[in-house]
């Protein structure tokens, strides 16, 4: 191994006892290659299980807790118990070589594309009238939804416990339905789930929170895996939907409720791990990562993601984070890491070509919806993106 990556293949201990032997994460990504119900497919469980050794720490896509909150059409669905057997199936393929499986458990309430295209309506923290993709209602959520979409949250965690994954991941992230709660952009309500407070506007994502940990501590073994993912930081302009120091608020809540084995940072973009503070204010300019690390530094392992996809900028995400989690690159170079390991990392690539399909395990139906995201994003090469935008076209 070349010692200048050394950092990146130091052990990490877990606050739940897991030992990790490498700081890298197999962070979310959708294939699209699921049922139209959501059940898992054998091309689910083969591409994971081509990546079961790409990383000790593994964390599956969007995995929607109710129709209502699909986010990709041929997405995960965590959502009923005839989903179980297929998701152990996958539980057991990320699982094979020694890693530790995690599934993200996720509503996109407002942005639920999949949902407003088959339902016509999605839910959220207040009424809207939106154009896109088609025009749509957002039903503001009653007191009653509320408390459906929490029990629905501690049943997909019940559900994941079954079918033997290693812990659970709650995202808010990127405009899904709990972070539109914190966000006075979205968030208009009067209520105790309104924007009267920090405390009111954080109430609906902690209660979320409280549920699924309720089931961790009754239910799952004692080094069941808690993590969360967030956005830090939410603006248009001068105005602010929520501040870091907000973002920063909620994580010292969640701790209070139940101990937070890894905090994920994520939004949109390129280069997400250089993102600096945008809101006026004593942190403006710097870092988020930095920012955020620097407030839970020794209590809770963070993760930094978006972008990292080279050995360079992984250890240089590193400054600011206990782990460097990535998605794309891992889609055309499951060996990455091993690669690295092995200082092999001049043997490293993310192109792919068509005679690489069997091997890579990458399913021809893949990538439907977020070659979009990847076009924004630039994860991987454009030609990478072009050939996989191909057969996406040819199913």
């Amino acid at each position: 191994m070349n010692k200048k990556y050394a950092p990146l293949f130091e052990d990490l201990t877990l606050p739940n006892g897991s030992v990790l032997s490498n700081r890298f994460v197999l962070s979310p990504i959708i294939t699209n290659s699921s049922t139209i119900d959501g059940h898992v497919t054998k091309e689910d469980v083969l591409y994971h299980e081509r990546r079961a050794n790409s990383a000790p720490i593994q964390v599956t896509g969007a995995a929607y807790i109710e129709p209502y909150g699909q986010l990709f059409e041929y997405g995960f669905s965590v959502s009923d118990d005839s989903t179980i057997p297929g998701l152990k199936k996958l539980a057991t393929a990320m699982k094979k070589d020694g890693a530790k499986a995690i599934l993200q458990l996720t509503h996109a309430g407002r942005f639920a594309n999949q949902a407003i295209l088959d339902l016509g309506v999605v839910y959220g923290p207040s009424f809207m009238e939106l154009n896109t993709p088609i025009k749509h209602q957002v039903l503001s959520m009653t007191k009653r939804k509320i408390d459906l979409v929490i029990k629905d949250y501690a049943d997909a965690t019940r559900r994941a416990i079954k079918a033997g994954f290693d812990g659970v991941e709650v995202s808010a992230a990127q405009r899904l339905l709990i972070q539109t709660f914190w966000s006075k952009f979205s968030n208009q309500r009067d209520d105790e789930y309104g924007v009267n407070s920090l405390e009111d506007r954080s109430r609906f994502g902690l209660e979320v929170i409280q549920a699924v940990t309720d089931v961790i501590k009754n239910e799952a073994p004692k080094d069941f895996i808690f993590g969360f993912r967030g956005t830090p930081e939410e603006t248009r302009g001068s105005e602010v939907g929520y501040s870091v120091d907000d973002f920063l608020y909620f994580v010292d809540e969640i701790e209070k409720i139940h101990r937070l084995d890894y905090l994920a940072i994520a939004s949109w973009g390129r280069n997400i791990y250089l993102n600096e503070v945008r809101a006026d204010g004593p942190y403006k300019g710097k870092i988020i990562n930095q920012v955020v690390y620097d407030h839970v530094k020794d209590r809770v392992p963070m993760m930094a993601t978006g972008g990292i996809n080279s050995p360079d900028k992984a250890l240089d995400a590193l400054k600011h984070a206990d782990m460097v989690g990535a998605s794309s690159p891992f889609i055309t170079e499951p060996d990455f890491v091993n690669k690295l390991a092995d200082g092999r990392e001049d043997e490293i690539t993310l192109q792919f070509t068509v005679d690489e399909i069997d091997d890579l395990k990458i399913p021809k139906s893949a990538f439907k919806d977020i070659v979009k995201m990847m076009d924004y994003g630039e994860g991987l090469p454009k030609e990478t993106r072009d050939e996989l935008r191909r057969l996406a076209d040819e199913k």
